[in-house]
């Protein structure tokens, strides 16, 4: 099993968000892009719109078909990241640091204690490939 980075949270639906004060910087998991395979497409949100915790921002297509993004906090969107729709295989090469999706503006600092640190997601990893 693969060591994911101790500056991220993550979520439960395989995205990852590093805090910088008031900001989260968004992305997938190193775990759901090898589980996607090649990435083909992504659908990102318009800057300035916001995000809920839990709620789909967008979706990621590759060969195995399409996967909604469900944001880790509740924000607005501050900036996208253009490096991607012009180089999309930056999500598979490098997913945790140039292959972020958005930069979000965290409305309520409260919903980072909902996900996990780089250990418990190990663990959950661990369960849901138990099950699976």
């Amino acid at each position: 099993m693969k060591v994911f980075p101790d500056d991220l949270l993550y979520s439960r639906e395989h995205i990852w968000i590093r805090v910088d004060g008031d900001l989260g910087i968004i992305g997938i998991t190193d775990y759901a892009q090898e589980h996607l395979g090649e990435v083909l497409n992504i659908e990102l949100p318009e800057e300035d719109s916001s995000v809920e915790m839990d709620e789909p921002f967008g979706n990621i297509e590759s060969a195995k078909g399409v996967v909604e993004l469900i944001s880790p906090v509740s924000g607005d969107i501050v900036n996208i990241n253009e490096d991607i729709i012009d180089d999309i295989g930056i999500i598979n090469s490098d997913p945790h640091d140039t292959g972020w999706l958005i930069v979000v503006e965290i409305r309520d600092m409260a919903e980072l204690d909902e996900l996990l640190d780089a250990r418990g997601y190990h663990d959950f990893l661990v369960q849901e490939l138990e099950v699976e």
